[in-house]
């Protein structure tokens, strides 16, 4: 069933104390203008916020920037200026691009084109006059070695060049008004084969570095490769810029396409303001607005104590429930509702085609939006049960009102002619579980720390930095989806639960994907944030392993190889290392790969007092704390009394019977779901509990104690 929650209309007073809150906001706070933009794919000609000039070509879903001629610029830019940095209001940007790009020449030529950049520069930067590949499109003077019109680029050079004798065939540099790099790296590409390139462009205004990550190949593996250069945009560039790529071919050719683009920016003070007035009238102002901010909360608490609720239907009439959902729906933020009929298209009719997986609630097939000219990722949950309702609304109120850039955003929902519908970001590289058991590709080390740091940071987003507490209860490797460059994003929001930060969860079912449940799970019927852990721990260690958190036994007299018990045994044997995925070859930063393998295992310590936060496990996976010592051999679980409650069965169950009934369950990746009715039959706290308790309470420095 879902609850109907709506709010009177506002009175007068609280009108007028809204408008004063708003018009004081904006007295005090500066304009800003941060872009944010993500497109998986380029589409074309009707996506009026790119702008192409010279000889640019649209490849439907992909910009082509020059063909394979001499003689040829092309430029592409976002149609608004960055706010680079800001005198008045004392604020410079932060700034993180990531782009997909082709750069092909055929083997029959007898040297390459001249190379794709990614530049910033002063508006509005238009093709130059003169054609000269050496200059990559972005200089219009020839034979001079400095620019009028300041830029800096990022350059993808794949032809020496006659303006710069240091240069070196197939490198990646960083240009500041002139086509003489300040910095280079060797690139690793092969531009006579048909490969994807990515990369990653972001500056700090904090530390002054311009950082260049981008991948290269090996054969036919892909690696991770870096520059960074420490430089001050503020020196050489004017408060807005324009932005975007720009490439050239000269006496020789390549095709310079461009696959995919994301921007996003943000600002920061780069200076204090020393008036004393300015800071009195500002202080006053915030004073006033907390002020009248803390009436408005007074009133809107009044309202919700006031305002009726709706009564509720059965929870078996679908059509009743949809009524009381839309209600709900309507009010939740960024998601939208959309038409059936168009959903039906945008999925050739929900063909067999266009499907990219089957969950536990449902299908998921690929789209094509043409009115938002964007793939999607369109979830067809089975209206079969009462918890694919559930998950339905679930994922509806809650995750489309969370926003971060590890999550998978959730762009609209539709019901009708009994189907549930579920739209989402278009996630081109699937899931972590394809790549690491499937044999999707073969993922470097790189590419994994920062998917382990991903997860991470989401997990810490909805555990602590979000308005209340969100308990997942659904993490694992299939769950977790990687967008065009890679990045992690944690989806399928069905199961998840709100909790006030104060309270703990009050779940009374034990949901969830069996070899990533919290053993407690089984005892207490609760869910937490210690129980997101333990998941988030198997999830990081079947990334450093390359093994599923259950691996099936291959003959019927073998046992099942659990996961966390493995790598445990080879921790306390000294022999950790011997965990790492043979497919990486021996190739990974072995102080990485040590620290993911004990965060793994501390995440995913049998006793759940024992183990750490998520903002504790960053720590460590950031270097910013020690390695802790671990039991050699895994502990037993220890568990708490149950606490009595007033609802459910008060029936026990011992712990013999809890292990027969868990090896009784199937053991796939599909959902487990039962009612807890269990208690733990060991009511002694264990000899360390108080150091325990300490622990939990946050108290003790987790990151430097032995754990017994």
């Amino acid at each position: 069933m879902v609850t109907h929650l709506y709010s009177p209309e506002p009175r007068p007073l609280s009108n007028w104390m809204i408008t004063i809150t708003i018009f004081l906001f904006f007295i005090i706070t500066p304009p800003s203008a941060p872009l944010e933009f993500d497109y998986p794919v380029v589409l074309d000609q009707h996506n009026h916020t790119l702008i192409t000039q010279g000889n640019t070509t649209y490849l439907g879903s992909e910009i082509e920037l020059t063909k394979n001629q001499t003689d040829q610029i092309g430029h592409v830019k976002y149609f608004e200026y960055m706010q680079l940095w800001d005198k008045a209001s004392a604020k410079e940007a932060d700034f993180t691009t990531n782009f997909s790009f082709i750069i092909y020449s055929p083997k029959s030529q007898r040297q390459n084109g001249d190379g794709l950049a990614f530049f910033l520069a002063q508006p509005p930067f238009g093709i130059p006059s003169i054609t000269d590949g050496s200059r990559l499109g972005l200089m219009k003077e020839s034979g001079s070695s400095s620019s009028s019109i300041p830029f800096v680029a990022v350059e993808f050079d794949t032809f020496r060049n006659r303006v710069d004798p240091q240069d070196i065939n197939e490198h990646v540099g960083i240009n500041v008004n002139s086509m003489v790099s300040r910095k280079t790296a060797s690139w690793s590409c092969n531009i006579t084969s048909w490969k994807v390139y990515n990369a990653t462009v972001s500056y700090s205004s904090r530390t002054k570095n311009l950082s260049v990550s981008f991948t290269g190949y090996k054969g036919s593996v892909s690696i991770m490769q870096s520059l960074s250069y420490e430089i001050n945009l503020v020196e050489f560039l004017p408060e807005r810029v324009a932005f975007g790529f720009s490439a050239a071919n000269g006496l020789f050719s390549s095709r310079h396409i461009l696959r995919s683009w994301s921007f996003r920016s943000e600002d920061h003070e780069f200076s204090k303001s020393t008036n004393s007035r300015t800071g009195l009238i500002v202080g006053l102002s915030i004073g006033v607005c907390v002020f009248v901010g803390g009436l408005v909360l007074i009133c809107i608490g009044l309202w919700k104590k006031k305002k009726k609720r709706t009564t509720r239907e059965e929870e078996d009439d679908l059509v009743l429930d949809e009524l009381s959902m839309d209600n709900d729906f309507k009010r939740s933020s960024g998601a939208k509702k959309f038409n059936y009929d168009e959903l039906v298209a945008a999925t050739n009719n929900f063909s067999e085609d266009e499907k990219l997986g089957q969950g536990g609630f449902g299908g998921v097939y690929r789209g094509f939006l043409q009115n938002m000219n964007t793939y999607v990722a369109i979830k067809k949950v089975s209206t079969g049960s009462e918890q694919g309702i559930k998950e339905y609304a679930s994922e509806v109120k809650i995750i489309s009102q969370l926003r971060h850039r590890n999550l998978v955003q959730l762009i609209g929902w539709c019901h009708c002619k009994r189907d549930l519908l579920l739209i989402y970001e278009f996630m081109s590289n699937g899931s972590l579980d394809f790549h690491l058991f499937k044999g999707k590709s073969l993922l470097t080390w790189v590419a994994r720390y920062s998917i382990a740091r991903g997860l991470a940071s989401a997990l810490l987003y909805l555990h602590e930095e979000w308005e209340q507490c969100v308990v997942h209860r659904d993490i694992k490797s299939s769950n977790v989806m990687l967008d065009s460059n890679f990045n992690a994003k944690l989806g399928d929001f069905g199961l998840a639960r709100l909790v006030d930060h104060e309270k703990g969860s009050q779940t009374t079912v034990v949901a969830g994907t069996l070899g990533y449940l919290a053993p407690e799970c089984f005892t207490t019927g609760r869910a937490s944030r210690e129980s997101d852990v333990y998941s988030f721990g198997v999830v990081i260690l079947e990334i450093a392993c390359g093994r599923k958190a259950i691996e099936p036994r291959a003959r019927e007299e073998e046992c099942e190889s659990k996961l966390v018990e493995w790598v445990w045994m080879l921790y306390g044997m000294g022999k950790v290392f011997e965990a790492a995925d043979s497919g990486l070859c021996g190739e990974f930063d072995e102080q990485q790969m040590e620290r993911l393998m004990i965060v793994g295992l501390w995440c995913a310590h049998p006793d759940h007092i024992l183990r750490p936060s998520i903002k504790q496990a960053i720590h460590v996976l950031d270097f910013e704390a020690p390695l802790l010592v671990l039991p050699p051999e895994m502990p037993l679980p220890t568990y708490l009394p149950a606490v009595p409650r007033s609802y459910g069965s008060n029936s026990t169950t011992s712990a013999s019977q809890n292990a027969k009934a868990e090896s009784s369950t199937n053991t796939g990746s599909s959902h487990f779901t039962s009612s807890s009715q269990y208690t733990s039959s060991s009511g002694a706290a264990s000899p360390s509990r108080a150091s325990k308790a300490l622990l939990a309470s946050g108290q003790g420095d987790a990151s430097c104690v032995s754990i017994n």
